[in-house]
């Protein structure tokens, strides 16, 4: 889930100064989850930009904003609106910011900070424990990622500041090493925390990043 936080009123209004027309878009998963860009969202938005002296010319709260098709046709189902609209307002991630990008061609205000993928502990609790480097090495460390838990990203640790299990960085955090060193003990694979390991291959994952299903299911179909 990405885990966002909306950007501030006034900065906002910076971003929408000289237009009058706002369509604003929310999204129906992850900006629903962390109430940036749910159905009250949009509307305490919506009632804001209004008080602002923007017009709203319509709001649209989309299944998930980061799928491209699905905007588009979003937007051609309410196209009066869509051309209306001096400027689109989005509030989700960076990518449903991007999806209206290719949704129309005006100017499109991403409306909230993305901060991380998060796994949700609860409700409006959420902790990041992957970073998405594309080479995962989770077994090796009982399923407890170093590289995003371990506030140094330490692959060999731990740094040598662990206090009472806690992290030097962070004293209300536990330290990830302590937290992988008992979880391999309790799976009596001990013998993997001793094990060193090289240099992480940061070049695993490619930017921009893309993968075409269709192609693959065409080689399988030639093979």
């Amino acid at each position: 889930m990405i885990i966002s936080m909306q950007k501030p009123l006034e900065e906002i209004l910076e971003s929408l100064a000289g237009e009058t027309n706002v369509y604003i878009v929310g999204c129906g998963e992850c900006a629903t989850v962390t109430q940036t860009g749910g159905e009250e969202q949009v509307a305490e938005m919506k009632a804001r930009l209004e008080e602002a002296g923007k017009k709203v010319v319509a709001t649209d709260v989309a299944h998930a904003a980061c799928h491209e098709l699905d905007m588009k046709r979003i937007f051609r189902q309410n196209k009066d609106a869509a051309t209306a609209a001096d400027a689109f307002l989005v509030l989700s991630c960076g990518a449903g910011a991007q999806s209206v990008r290719e949704g129309t061609s005006k100017h499109v205000v991403p409306g909230t900070n993305s901060l991380f993928v998060g796994n949700v502990k609860r409700q409006m609790v959420f902790e990041e424990k992957c970073s998405l480097c594309g080479e995962c090495l989770l077994d090796e460390y009982g399923t407890i990622c170093p590289v995003t838990r371990c506030a140094k990203g330490i692959l060999n640790g731990p740094c040598g500041g662990t206090n009472n299990g806690k992290c030097e960085v962070d004293s209300e955090k536990d330290c990830a090493w302590v937290l992988i060193y008992n979880q391999l003990k309790s799976e009596e694979k001990l013998d993997k925390f001793m094990t060193i390991h090289g240099p992480k291959r940061w070049n695993a994952v490619q930017r921009p990043g893309r993968i075409d299903g269709r192609a693959a299911d065409e080689e399988k179909g030639a093979a």
